[in-house]
């Protein structure tokens, strides 16, 4: 078995942490994955809107723009996402915030620090599983 992901995996990252978005990268693309970025959840709304499909949305909470939950809610409000796993990647850590991330439809909830090798199992894990079905 090999340790890398499929090349042609698309996964798009957002995090209002440009420094962040780079380690991000670079952890995904030791897998063998190039991600897609955005900054803000405008930009993140364009490319899932404009550039589908992605395999995975890591999602972070905390936008300048807009709530990564009320990007979560928008995404499975639509039926063109349905397929998509998202994966939220955040610094807000309370059990009331994590439960409601999962009861909106995340597929994984992973708190900010983490350690890399968290992150890309799980992102292996997320890909390997898809949806969570309720």
């Amino acid at each position: 078995m090999t340790d890398k992901l499929p090349a042609e995996t698309r996964i798009l990252v957002v995090d209002d942490d440009p420094n962040l978005l780079v380690l991000l990268s670079k952890m995904l693309m030791r897998v063998g994955v190039t991600p897609t970025t955005a900054e803000t959840g405008k930009q993140a709304l364009d490319l899932l809107k404009n550039h589908p499909p992605f395999d995975l949305l890591i999602l972070d909470l905390m936008l300048p723009d807009i709530d990564g939950l009320d990007i979560l809610a928008q995404l499975r409000q639509d039926t063109t996402f349905d397929a998509m796993p998202v994966l939220i990647l955040s610094a807000r850590a309370e059990p009331d915030t994590i439960k409601l991330g999962l009861d909106q439809g995340a597929d994984g909830y992973l708190t900010k620090p983490y350690l890399p090798n968290t992150l890309t199992s799980r992102v292996r894990s997320v890909l390997a599983t898809g949806r969570r079905v309720e």
